[in-house]
């Protein structure tokens, strides 16, 4: 047999044969050590246990707050609108044209009509939404439009 084509011998671990007697090699205590807690049959600390001191969640401040009535909007921007020839956007519009998403967490969510910079917006058109931001509604009204709040 030459050197460049030796093959690895394959290697039979055998698992260990727990309370099989001295024969196994792992008698007597079988492998646990002498008494203690992770001596005994279903003994054993918690991945999270740290020897009795302060665990680190009760260590550690609490830090910042969930504001539960904060009110989560599907928000457009004029500059989108831009792009699109419509003459009315209702919901259902601003839906199908793929501008807000129609996911089922968010369905409910109302939607929310921005001016991120819309100064060079110039289009006469008539959105129908929940929310507009005040520079928004400006915008559109200044173009002969309609902001109506459904």
């Amino acid at each position: 047999m030459e050197l460049h084509n030796m093959v690895r011998p394959k290697i039979k671990k055998h698992k260990k044969r727990l309370g099989k007697g001295h024969g196994t090699g792992q008698g007597t205590q079988a492998g646990k050590g002498h008494k203690g807690q992770k001596a005994r049959t279903s003994g054993g600390i918690p991945a999270w246990f740290e020897g009795g001191q302060m665990p680190i969640q009760r260590r550690l401040p609490k830090r910042g707050f969930k504001n539960i009535f904060k009110k989560e909007y599907r928000i457009v921007k004029l500059e989108q609108l831009q792009n699109y020839s419509e003459a009315e956007y209702t919901i259902e519009t601003l839906e199908s044209l793929g501008l807000i998403k129609k996911s089922s967490k968010n369905t409910a969510a109302p939607v929310k009509v921005l001016a991120n910079d819309g100064d060079n917006f110039n289009k006469k058109i008539t959105i129908k939404a929940n929310a507009f931001s005040t520079k928004a509604k400006d915008i559109i009204e200044k173009n002969g439009g309609k902001a109506e709040v459904v």
